[in-house]
């Protein structure tokens, strides 16, 4: 195949959808990888001039591991991972839910790494390797709200400098930071609205940043190891709960006055 291949993990749908259409737009082969998604996935491949659909459960280890091995057989030209997929369930640090805590670690900090280690190991490419991790402004900014959530980005944000120096000198590995972009939960468009413009610049990051952030990451100039954020300065902010919480909260106010 002539043209750089890309793997977006969860890139059938949300952020990892916007960076599948960012590399496809600049003519990559883009892997699309899904889990329950697999409908959106297919979709979206077929609008796409050179896309493929891979499913994996990223819960199992060996089968994540499984996939990046079958892949990197088959191109001569796989230039970057981007690890999107994430899970993001609720519960608090005064409550840590076993079950929740142990699903987070795997899906958002363990296979990442995993699949990381191995697109390193065994991909080939002529222009060098890149791995971008999503992580989450809550790496600058946490707070008590979503607490196996945060706890696996923060484990995950610790593999990048440490990739970084192990890796060859033509590969780099990253961390992409977004903060609050699309709605989340059970979030009306009013809430959304408010709680995505708690930010210094109080404006509404749009997710077309974070897939320019991610191109740019993928063949920019930057230092290996370092973290990206796109949050319009939320992460320099200091925020007691999550910005859900915090819109919700701001309504309810809004409406006892």
């Amino acid at each position: 195949m002539a043209r750089p291949a890309v793997l977006v993990t969860g890139g059938a749908r949300r952020i990892g959808e916007a960076i599948v259409r960012r590399f496809a737009a600049e003519g990559w082969h883009v892997v699309i990888h899904c889990h329950a998604s697999r409908n959106e996935a297919q979709a979206l491949a077929s609008e796409l001039p050179s896309a493929e659909v891979v499913s994996c459960d990223l819960a199992d280890n060996a089968a994540a591991l499984a996939m990046i091995e079958r892949l990197a057989e088959r191109f001569d030209d796989w230039r970057v991972l981007v690890n999107s997929a994430s899970v993001f369930r609720p519960d608090a640090a005064t409550a840590l839910d076993p079950a929740i805590f142990a699903d987070a670690m795997q899906v958002n900090a363990a296979a990442p790494a995993a699949m990381a280690q191995a697109f390193l190991r065994l991909a080939r490419s002529h222009a060098g390797r890149r791995v971008i991790d999503l992580t989450d402004q809550k790496l600058a900014n946490p707070n008590p709200d979503f607490f196996s959530y945060t706890a696996s980005k923060h484990a995950l944000a610790a593999t990048v400098p440490m990739m970084a120096m192990a890796a060859d000198a033509a590969d780099r590995v990253y961390a992409l930071a977004p903060g609050a972009i699309l709605a989340s939960h059970d979030q009306s468009p009013a809430e959304t609205e408010v709680s995505h413009r708690m930010n210094l610049l109080k404006r509404r990051t749009g997710v077309e940043e974070v897939a320019d952030a991610a191109w740019f990451l993928a063949t920019g100039p930057l230092t290996s190891g370092q973290t990206l954020f796109v949050d319009s300065g939320q992460h320099l902010l200091s925020q007691p709960r999550d910005v859900m919480f915090l819109a919700r909260e701001n309504g309810a106010c809004k409406e006892r006055g």
